[in-house]
């Protein structure tokens, strides 16, 4: 794949998911991303998750690390020694981009707030990822993804059937959707700098992000004054019957998503060997009128056969539809396989799969190396660096790396 930011460099000072999600898709572009880690420790999330349950080669492999992680080095140092700041101001005026999601009084703390970098770079793009937004009464409080989108911007009330608990986020859903959104952030920003020579500041937040998303019901909800959640179609009552999931004779599901009726209501009834029904119910307003009639028949229908069949059947249609796939099997399904969306990985013995993101420049992946070791780099990026030997053992003996 054509590395577009080839000869870009970011610093990445950040932990978890969300930031570093971004970092991954730079360093998927080819930006040359080196994630600053707290010596011994490294980001927390190397020692929060655990996969020994599983066995297998699945034990040894941390993949909320490794996806959001991949292609970048790493580098250790200790911010609260001034070897480490110095270290960091160091990097930082040989950065293209700066990108954190320390909160405020943490960077004002430790000296890499804007002004700190700008003062040893002053066009460097310098990137905010937080839960809130950088403005409000919780501007200062962390949180993450399942809290500040899933729960806070309404996602988890829309779709909760009513008197259910919640329903639970899948992992890090949010978060890579929110890294996506960084990285977009981040070109515009270079471009822009490369156009004016000023480097901009970026925020993103997750709240943002989750009304973002969420946009359609939001406005719909303040429009017509929905205080409750926004209500859902019963699914005898859905308007259209070609938008709906009719379960399959293995009980399995199929999602019909044909939202121009009329255009696509013919092909279906002739399709799935039931042509009598383009007369029967032949315009929108019919199938609207009668539409529990018409969703018991496709009920039906699709009870009739299992979801391979459907696929067979249903496969040179036009009008579009999906299985209800597991994660298992949409690692292999043939589009997915086709542009390379998962890539087997290899690290040291072991071999696993991660998820490129979807990003591609012209017609081809990029490729994907395995998350570093907490601080693997260190010693490779410091002679970058014009650090000797020497250098590096005295920032050692006083705990800066």
């Amino acid at each position: 794949m054509t590395k577009v930011l080839d000869g870009v460099r970011v610093l990445e000072v950040a932990a978890w998911t969300f930031v570093p999600a971004a970092g991954a898709v730079l360093a998927d572009w080819g930006a040359d991303v080196i994630k600053v880690e707290q010596p011994g420790s490294g980001d927390p999330q190397r020692g929060l998750v655990t996969s020994a349950l599983m066995g297998g080669d699945a034990a040894n492999v941390n993949y909320l690390i490794e996806q959001p992680n991949r292609n970048k080095r790493s580098l250790t140092i200790n911010l609260k020694t001034p070897g480490g700041r110095d270290l960091l101001l160091a990097l930082a005026a040989r950065s293209d981009v700066f990108l954190t999601n320390w909160l405020e009084p943490a960077r004002r703390k430790l000296n890499i707030d804007v002004d700190d970098i700008r003062a040893v770079n002053p066009s460097i793009v310098y990137v905010r990822g937080s839960s809130h937004g950088p403005e409000g009464p919780d501007s200062h409080k962390g949180s993450f993804d399942s809290a500040a989108v899933w729960s806070r911007s309404g996602v988890a009330s829309v779709i909760t059937p009513p008197g259910d608990y919640p329903v639970v986020q899948p992992a890090a859903y949010n978060d890579l959707a929110g890294g996506q959104t960084i990285a977009g952030g981040i070109a515009a920003a270079l471009l822009h700098r490369e156009r004016t020579g000023q480097g901009a500041v970026v925020d993103v937040s997750l709240l943002g992000l989750g009304m973002w998303l969420m946009s359609a019901e939001i406005i719909s909800a303040r429009a017509y004054n929905i205080t409750s959640p926004v209500p859902r179609n019963a699914r005898g009552k859905t308007p259209n019957p070609l938008v709906a999931n009719y379960q399959t004779r293995d009980g399995r599901y199929l999602q019909l998503m044909m939202l121009q009726s009329d255009r696509y209501w013919p092909e279906f009834c002739r399709t799935v060997g039931r042509p009598e029904w383009v007369e029967q119910y032949p315009d929108a307003t019919a199938r609207y009128l009668q539409r529990r009639e018409v969703i018991a028949l496709l009920d039906e229908l699709f009870a009739a056969r299992d979801l391979a069949e459907w696929r067979t059947i249903l496969g040179p249609m036009e009008g579009a539809w999906a299985p209800v796939q597991t994660p298992y099997e949409v690692a292999e399904d043939p589009q997915a396989t086709a542009n390379a969306y998962a890539q087997t990985v290899r690290k040291g013995d072991l071999e696993f799969p991660l998820i490129t993101n979807p990003v591609q420049f012209d017609g081809e992946a990029p490729e994907l190396r395995p998350a570093p070791e907490a601080g693997q780099h260190t010693e490779e990026i410091l002679l970058e660096l014009g650090y000797n030997w020497d250098d590096i053992a005295e920032l050692s003996e006083k705990g800066a790396i």
